[in-house]
């Protein structure tokens, strides 16, 4: 570090010094503390040396071989327009793009007649330099001692006043964190012992209120500004005696429990009456067992020989391969059996991702009956019916996956590149793949079906349905211009979601936008009404799954 760098993060240390000096004599004296102010934020590299190629290219007119520009550059390739217009100048530059190409044999009597410039590479040299790589910034995390999480993520709390806990990390080993700063509903607060730093927390209404919150680092920075929103209310079983309060905590912060799936995002509390069945977390996969008599099931079950129907004059199956009556009854066993086999496999999935495991599996029996291969004359395939259309939302609304998933079906290096920025026929080839790798319809397999990519198919579904609620999420913001959470309810964003992954995005944004302009509030019964008809059988699918 040089010494003008090393002078004025000392400098920005003696002003950080002073300012947690004069908030702790005003904390003392009892006069009002201003406001903090706002942070530096992080302000930290490392110098080192990487490898890397020179390239050296010469500019020369075709007429007589002069060498008019020479550049180099650190990739293989010809230079870019760009790199010939800084390194040569506008005037080659406008001849470069604007010549025609040169045709003929190349030799000296075919280059005269040619006009402008031809291009080749000189040298490539192995070559060092040093660039600045960013070292990790400090961190901040919320937690609430004495609380107790509740199965929906609330928090139940005991004493007078439920306190947030603000606990800062400073990732270098020779820094620490010197301050922890921020803005409790605008009203400011600031922390010297770091090792202890908690607020009171008021009660609220049911939207909460926000909080903004940072830390200043020994290294003479701080961290980001980083947010939250909390909710404070008195519990029902709340007395005199044992004052209980329900908190909630919405922050990628938060250090506690973990949050319902989509509830972040959406900037959703859970409703405070708790959650219905279909979205209320399960303790085990034994909470999912159903038993239901699929048709469509049983017929494949029967088909494929796995059910004695000898008893049946109809063989068990109707024209259209489902159960018949007695196909039906015959195969009660083995379609119990089969619906819940994937039940171990959609908890811990639903443990992993936080999509209500309930929710997976009612998502799984509307879609397919939990036959994860693919319906005669239909584009969906798999246990949650995929399709190219919703491979591409997967894709680019849930980058954690993509870039999980794209190097198993196109080269690492083009992966990086992000989604919307690859090929348009690079982009079909992986929503192709993605297709294929959860339809588990296998000719030359047991059954006709491959069950190991019916396991997986579990997780990329899960996966979707993260991908929808965050697509459907920024519809209902680019909509009220506000967050989901403040002007719908959690359930109401699910069913909203279940739209989306059901009858697509344009079915959603017309009933979005017709719902609000109408002066209506985003609510399930106000959305689903302003479905136009070829979008309305949405509604009976997301009755269906939220039961």
């Amino acid at each position: 570090m040089g010494q003008p760098q090393r002078l004025a993060r000392y400098l920005l240390l003696i002003v950080f010094t002073v300012s947690s000096i004069a908030i702790a004599v005003q904390a003392r004296t009892g006069r009002v503390v201003a406001a903090p102010v706002d942070p530096p934020g992080p302000d930290r590299f490392a110098a080192t040396l990487v490898d890397y190629t020179l390239y050296e290219w010469w500019l020369a007119e075709w007429e007589d071989d002069e060498v008019h520009c020479s550049l180099e550059v650190e990739h293989e390739g010809v230079p870019t327009p760009d790199e010939i217009y800084v390194q040569c100048g506008k005037d080659i530059y406008n001849l470069w793009v604007s010549q025609l190409p040169c045709p003929g044999s190349g030799n000296q009597e075919d280059r005269i007649t040619c006009e402008g410039f031809y291009i080749y590479q000189v040298r490539a040299t192995p070559s060092q330099k040093e660039v600045a790589i960013p070292l990790p910034p400090p961190e901040v995390w919320l937690a609430l001692p004495n609380c107790t999480p509740t199965a929906t993520s609330t928090n139940l709390c005991k004493g007078k006043r439920p306190r947030l806990r603000l606990i800062g990390m400073e990732p270098l080993p020779e820094y620490q964190i010197i301050r922890l700063a921020g803005e409790l509903n605008g009203e400011p607060f600031s922390c010297d012992d770091t090792a202890a730093c908690s607020i009171p927390l008021l009660e609220t209404d049911e939207e909460g209120v926000p909080l903004d919150f940072w830390a200043y680092s020994s290294y003479g920075d701080s961290s980001e500004i980083l947010s939250a929103r909390l909710r404070v209310l008195p519990s029902p079983d709340s007395t005199d005696d044992n004052p209980l309060w329900l908190v909630d905590v919405l922050s990628p912060q938060w250090a506690g429990a973990p949050l319902l799936s989509c509830a972040e995002s959406w900037d959703a509390f859970p409703p405070t009456e708790g959650l219905p069945a279909w979205l209320t977390p399960v303790q085990s996969y034994e909470e999912l067992a159903t038993n239901i008599p699929y048709d469509y099931l049983a017929g494949n079950l029967i088909s494929r020989g796995l059910v004695d129907v000898s008893m049946c004059v109809d063989s068990g199956l109707l024209g259209n391969g489902w159960a018949s009556p007695c196909g039906s009854q015959a195969a009660a066993p083995a379609v119990e059996a089969w619906q819940n086999q994937f039940d171990g496999l959609i908890f811990d999935i639903s443990q992993e991702t936080e999509i209500p495991a309930q929710l997976l599996k009612n998502l799984f029996s509307r879609e397919s009956q939990f036959w994860p291969g693919y319906i005669p004359g239909k584009l969906d395939v798999g246990l949650g019916q995929l399709t190219e259309d919703g491979a591409d939302t997967i894709l680019m609304w849930n980058p954690a996956f993509y870039h999980e998933f794209c190097p198993q079906a196109l080269d690492a290096k083009r992966c990086k590149r992000g989604y919307l920025k690859l090929k348009d026929a690079e982009r079909q080839e992986l929503r192709i793949a993605l297709v294929s790798s959860v339809n588990a319809y296998c000719d030359e397999c047991p059954l006709g079906l491959d069950l190991d990519k019916a396991n997986f198919s579990v997780e990329v579904f899960a996966h979707a349905l993260l991908a929808n609620c965050e697509q459907t999420g920024r519809m209902v913001r680019n909509v009220s211009g506000q967050a989901p959470g403040s002007v719908s309810t959690y359930e109401d964003m699910w069913k909203l979601t279940l739209i989306n992954y059901n009858a697509g995005p344009g079915c959603l944004a017309m009933a979005l936008n017709d719902s609000y302009r109408s002066g209506d509030t985003i609510t399930w019964d106000s959305v689903s009404a302003k479905l136009t008809p070829v979008c309305e059988g949405a509604i009976n699918y997301v009755n269906d799954v939220a039961k």
